[in-house]
C-alpha cells in the first residue's frame, strides 16, 4: 500500500536529496496540471504566439500533463516502483550488470533534455531484484528536474537500500542539451558520472573489471 510520509522521505533525507519544497504534495496531480496549463498559456503569450491557431491552441495543455505525469512523473511519490526482492538461489556470486540502460532527464538549469546510458551494477548480498526493476529505478530518478551526478547517487543509493548491500556502481554517459542546442552549441561532447561503492570503489580489480564490462563508447547519437 501506498504510504506518502514514507515515500516523501525519498526526496528530502539524503544527501543525494531532490530541491523541492515541504509543501511539494499538497496539489493534487490533477491540480497541478491546470496551474502548469494557466502559466504556460501566459508564457506563450508572452512569446507573441497566436493560442487561436489551430496548431497551438491547445499546446498548454499538452505541455501540463507531459510536465506532470511524463518528463517530471518522477516527482510524483506514488510513481516510485515496487520492487520485490527474490533469494540468491542460483548462489550467483559474481557481479551482475544492466548495461546500456536509456536515459531521458531534463537539466534543472536549463529544463533542457538530457540524454543517454545508465549502467548499473551489483553484487548479490543473498538477494536479487529482477532486471526490469533496475531499468524502472532509473527510469524514476531521470524523471525530475536533475544534475547528472545527483542523478547517478540516487541510483546507487536506491539500489543499495534495496538490496542491503553496499556492492553497487552506476555509469552515466549522456549528452546534455544546454550544452549541445544552446550556449557553447558543442554537440559531440558528453558527460559521465559515476558513483561506486562497496567492493566497487575498494577493489581496484573489480572496478577495472566492471569498467571493462561497460566499454563506455561516447560516440553514440540522439
Amino acid at each position: 500500500m501506498f504510504n506518502k510520509e514514507d515515500e516523501e522521505l525519498d526526496h528530502f533525507t539524503h544527501t543525494e536529496y531532490t530541491p523541492i519544497r515541504s509543501d511539494a504534495f499538497v496539489l493534487s496531480p490533477e491540480e497541478k496540471q491546470k496551474a502548469i496549463q494557466e502559466h504556460f498559456t501566459k508564457i506563450m503569450h508572452i512569446l507573441g504566439l497566436d493560442l487561436n491557431d489551430d496548431s497551438l491552441k491547445d499546446t498548454p495543455k499538452r505541455v501540463a500533463k507531459m510536465y506532470v505525469n511524463e518528463i517530471f512523473g518522477g516527482l510524483l511519490p506514488e510513481n516510485k516502483p515496487e520492487v520485490s526482492t527474490f533469494k540468491n538461489n542460483y548462489k550467483y556470486r559474481q557481479m551482475l550488470i544492466e548495461k546500456d540502460i536509456t536515459v531521458y532527464s531534463t537539466c534543472e538549469h536549463h529544463f533542457l533534455p538530457i540524454i543517454g546510458r545508465a549502467h548499473v551494477a551489483y553484487f548479490s548480498n543473498g538477494k536479487v531484484i529482477g532486471l526490469s526493476k533496475i531499468n524502472r529505478i532509473v527510469n524514476y530518478y531521470s524523471r525530475r528536474p536533475q544534475v547528472q551526478e545527483r542523478l547517478t547517487r540516487q541510483i546507487v543509493e536506491a539500489i543499495k537500500e534495496v538490496l542491503n548491500t553496499n556492492d553497487v556502481a552506476c555509469v552515466i554517459d549522456a549528452k546534455h542539451l544546454c550544452v549541445n542546442s544552446r550556449g557553447i552549441q558543442d554537440t559531440e561532447s558528453s558527460t559521465v558520472t559515476a558513483e561506486l561503492s562497496g567492493l566497487f570503489l575498494n577493489n581496484p580489480t573489480t572496478r577495472k573489471e566492471f569498467l571493462h564490462y561497460i566499454g563506455i563508447d561516447s560516440h553514440f547519437k540522439i
